[in-house]
């Protein structure tokens, strides 16, 4: 997919954030409505429509004429829950731009009080199309949840010409109202607390967690609790790793 190291591990974390929370068990009757809803948007709308079953961690593709535009012709399943042949028509700042669009609705979505099947993310992306050209692709991603009507099972990723009058970047839309909401870096205060970002700052400055505890006068054992939960919260492995997660959504 990505030649950058940093940017494969970021999705790798994604990954893994995704398929974590994932329904393991899925309503039958959903799967053939989700499925089928995208055949159809490929054949009504001719956009490339992804389905990507983020329990199994893999992918099925259906064409619409769009697909030929991006050279995508015959692509129709992954072994991933990422459509990688499409992520590598984008330029690697194009893809960490994806990433973080993506981290950001994740965590947008777990405030309390928002329903994952009310809201989408609309973003703009720039592809090399089959001729060469650089062109603007209008992507557009849902959440669809289980049998149990909470946890996620299924993402569904629609690319397609950019509409006439979009002009946004990365957008949450809220498919009851209409109201949409420009996904940008102050929406990332919510997926840290105020404590495990003051944490991480002085992470960031080099304290050890002794030091971290001395100086917010707390335990050692909360500052290793809050370590725990930003680990998480950010799907890093480490401290370093958190760090520069951190600040490419300008947390730090």
């Amino acid at each position: 997919m990505a030649k950058n190291n940093h940017l494969q591990r970021d999705f790798d974390r994604l990954d893994g954030l995704l398929r974590n929370e994932a329904c393991r068990r899925s309503d039958p009757a959903v799967a053939a409505e989700v499925y089928a809803y995208a055949q159809a948007m490929a054949r009504l709308e001719n956009v490339v429509a992804v389905v990507s079953d983020l329990s199994q961690g893999t992918s099925r593709i259906f064409n619409g004429r769009f697909a030929a535009v991006l050279g995508l012709d015959g692509y129709s399943e992954e072994s991933s829950i990422w459509e990688k042949k499409v992520i590598s028509l984008m330029p690697e700042e194009e893809q960490h731009e994806k990433y973080i669009a993506e981290l950001r609705f994740f965590h947008y979505l777990r405030q309390p009080g928002r329903r994952t099947g009310s809201y989408y993310l609309m973003s703009r992306l720039r592809m090399t199309a089959a001729d060469g050209r650089i062109i603007d692709v209008l992507h557009r991603m849902y959440y669809v949840c289980g049998g149990d009507g909470r946890s996620v099972r299924f993402a569904v990723c629609l690319y397609g010409p950019v509409s006439v009058g979009f002009k946004g970047r990365s957008v949450v839309v809220n498919s009851v109202t209409g109201v949409s909401e420009e996904l940008t870096s102050s929406a990332d205060a919510e997926m840290l607390s105020p404590r495990e970002r003051q944490v991480l700052q002085l992470i960031d400055s080099g304290l050890k967690s002794r030091e971290i505890a001395d100086a917010l006068h707390i335990s050692v054992h909360t500052v290793s609790r809050h370590r725990q939960e930003i680990l998480g919260k950010l799907q890093v492995k480490n401290s370093h790793e958190a760090c520069r997660v951190a600040r490419s959504i300008d947390l730090l």
